[in-house]
């Protein structure tokens, strides 16, 4: 198991992403603190752990808040004595073209995207210090994501911005051991794809194959796709590895 003995903490974990990734980290002997907003969601995966044999702890939680982020990881460090990795997983769209797009939808994004990873990643490096040791896996979506269209000036500025922290915390970080990288999936089939098929008034199916013909694999990604370059970020086989974002999008 890769991640014997390791302590992870997961933000977004009900999400379809999120969720994926903690079912993988558990899998490879990971314990967990899985955090979401809503309590009922993150239970249902720290359940499905539990099935599954492993260890994880069920924690609402809101990203785009300081507080609740450091009363994360103090659970988390109560609990475990430790955090190795962290995942920030937690993100939305609130997409609209610029002349309809009001500060509340761009704040809401920024908040929860880029807000959320600083303020996960600000508490997760006072232990990860302490240790001198630690993994920052964040998140993110290409610039802009999909096929491009409009709508995204939000999203697309909070995952550059994201792009930009992951480089400079890796920067930082890296003296004292920890390994901050960045993963920017596309074309996965999550909730928030089938949004964005609704949004554009398009049948799941119908949208499938518009997206599959620009993608050179021909098909669309599974959250343990995604999973699967977490893990490989978070443990030991990417010790060398800090200050990147890896494109997973089934082509360039």
């Amino acid at each position: 198991m890769r991640l014997r003995d390791n302590v992870a903490v997961i933000t977004g974990a009900a999400g379809g992403i999120g969720r994926g990734i903690a079912l993988k980290f558990a899998a490879e002997g990971a314990d967990l603190l899985v955090t979401d907003r809503s309590f009922l969601a993150a239970e249902s995966v720290s359940d499905k752990i539990a099935e599954m044999g492993g260890k994880a702890i069920p924690v609402q939680g809101d990203v785009s808040k300081m507080a609740d982020m450091k009363a994360v990881f103090q659970q988390a460090a109560s609990a475990f004595g430790k955090v190795d990795i962290l995942v920030c997983s937690a993100g939305l769209r609130k997409d609209a073209p610029i002349h309809a797009l009001s500060e509340d939808q761009w704040d809401e994004v920024i908040r929860v995207g880029l807000t959320g990873a600083f303020n996960c990643a600000k508490c997760a490096q006072e232990l990860m210090v302490q240790q001198h040791n630690g993994k920052i896996v964040v998140i993110g979506s290409p610039v802009p994501s999909g096929l491009g269209g409009p709508g995204q000036a939000n999203y697309s500025a909070a995952n550059a911005g994201l792009r930009g922290l992951v480089t400079a915390l890796a920067i930082e970080l890296g003296p004292y051991n920890v390994n901050v990288n960045g993963i920017a999936p596309d074309f996965v089939e999550t909730p928030m794809l089938r949004e964005a098929a609704q949004r554009d008034g398009l049948y799941m199916d119908d949208f499938k194959k518009a997206v599959m013909a620009h993608i050179p694999l021909r098909r669309l990604g599974t959250p343990e796709d995604i999973a699967n370059v977490a893990l490989f970020l978070a443990s030991d086989e990417s010790a060398f590895v800090t200050g990147q974002m890896i494109s997973v999008r089934g082509g360039p």
